[in-house]
Parts: C-alpha cells; sequence; structure tokens
C-alpha cells in the first residue's frame, strides 16, 4: 500500500530517471533487485532490514511478478571496501537492479575512508554497474541521524549527501535521498529523533523499526512510479 500524503506530509524526492531494465524484466514476469550495503542494508539490532521488508512491498505491487531481492549488506563497510565485492555480490548474481547504500561510514568513522576515496569509489563503481548494461542503479544515500548531525561531522554529511546526488545526476542514474527524506520527517512533521532512531542504539547511528518501515514503502514506491514511467517497448 502506499503511504497516505495526508496523514504523512512528507514524501520521499521522485527518481530523476525511469527504471527502463526492471520495467521490461517486470513485463516479463521476474526480476531481480541486489542491496549492497553497510548496516542499514545488512541489518543492526534485531531490526528486519529493509531490503527483506522492500522484497514484501515489491511483490505487492507486482503481485504477479516473480521479484528477488538479496541482501548483500556488510556492516561497517563503505563504498571502497563494497566496490572490492561488486564482482562476486553484484555482477555473479545478474541483478536487473542494483541498490547501493553508501557514504554513512566514511562520515561516521574516525577511521574510515576519507571523503575522496569514497566519492571516487562510487563514481567507479557507478560506472562498472552502467558498463556491465542493463543494470539500473539506485544511490541510496546517509540516514539524517544524531551520530552524523555533530558539529564535527554535520558539514562533511550534507557535503556527502550532495556529492552522491550530483554523482547520480551527473552518471545519469537515480538517487533515494534518504537524508532529505528523514530531515523533512523530523523538521516539517515534528517527528523526533527518539522515534526515528533505534531506541537500543547507544550511537545514535541506526534507525529504528518505524523508519526502516516508512522508508521501504517510499523507496517502493518511488520504485514503482519509475517502472511505470519507461518507455513501453523497452
Amino acid at each position: 500500500m502506499a503511504l497516505d500524503p495526508s496523514e504523512f506530509p512528507v514524501q520521499a524526492a521522485p527518481f530523476e530517471q525511469p527504471l527502463t531494465n526492471f520495467a521490461s524484466r517486470v513485463k516479463g514476469g521476474q526480476a531481480r533487485v541486489v542491496a549492497i550495503g553497510s548496516s542499514t542494508t545488512a541489518g543492526e539490532g534485531g531490526i528486519a532490514p529493509y531490503p527483506q521488508r522492500l522484497l514484501a512491498a515489491l511483490r505487492i505491487k507486482f503481485p504477479n511478478v516473480a521479484i528477488e531481492v538479496i541482501n548483500r549488506g556488510v556492516g561497517g563497510e563503505d563504498a571502497p571496501l563494497e566496490l572490492k565485492r561488486f564482482e562476486r555480490d553484484v555482477f555473479d548474481l545478474k541483478p536487473d537492479v542494483v541498490i547501493w547504500q553508501i557514504g554513512t561510514n566514511s562520515v561516521w568513522q574516525a577511521d574510515g575512508p576519507s571523503f575522496a576515496d569514497t566519492t571516487n569509489a562510487i563514481r567507479e563503481g557507478v560506472d562498472q554497474l552502467l558498463g556491465a548494461g542493463r543494470i539500473d542503479v539506485i544511490l541510496m544515500d546517509l540516514q539524517y541521524v544524531p551520530a552524523v548531525l555533530t558539529p564535527a561531522k554535520r558539514k562533511k554529511a550534507e557535503a556527502m549527501v550532495e556529492a552522491i546526488g550530483q554523482i547520480a545526476h551527473e552518471k545519469g542514474v537515480n538517487a533515494f535521498g534518504r537524508f532529505a527524506l528523514m530531515k523533512g520527517w523530523h523538521e516539517v512533521a515534528q517527528i523526533s529523533f527518539d522515534r526515528l532512531v533505534d531506541p537500543g542504539d547507544d550511537t545514535r547511528l541506526h534507525v529504528s523499526d518505524w523508519t526502516t518501515d516508512k522508508m521501504t514503502w517510499q523507496l517502493a514506491d518511488a520504485i514503482a512510479t519509475a517502472a511505470k514511467e519507461a518507455p513501453h517497448g523497452t
């Protein structure tokens, strides 16, 4: 089911690009999504991760399609390490759509990869995905949480979000603006961090069950809309 805008006033920005390959595969009756990333993808603290929920949501939206969502998340990683896993964890799986969740650990970890190393790896990864042919790409940016909003980290977090969006735009792929979405929930819808953040996470980094659920439905809606906007006959 789609979220009711009157009940939930802040929605994710729509994708800039149609999901042409996904739409074609859906028309053929089957589609495979690979989700690669860190703890948001892998799951944290006993909270069901978004790929598991996305599978259920997409099966509701496309009831006559055999859809798979394969989770290739590894907690603590960011783009440089994830890029090294692409052959095994992405290309060998022959995905139709890849959702790549990146950027958070580069900002949050004191010994994490540098900004330049992370953004260079994202560019290289997107080039590899596009070069493989017939893969739709979605880049998922940071979560808007206290751990990356401290005075020492906020400017880097905002710069990372901007860089991810710019890379997506330059490469002609989609960005799922999780940071802006959660910021809108907090600032416009007045949803507290106590609800947005996992109450069992003392680092205030990982999102709650509530946030994961609502974010997944927004992502599923964006995917379904972008598939419908794809050119016919592809």
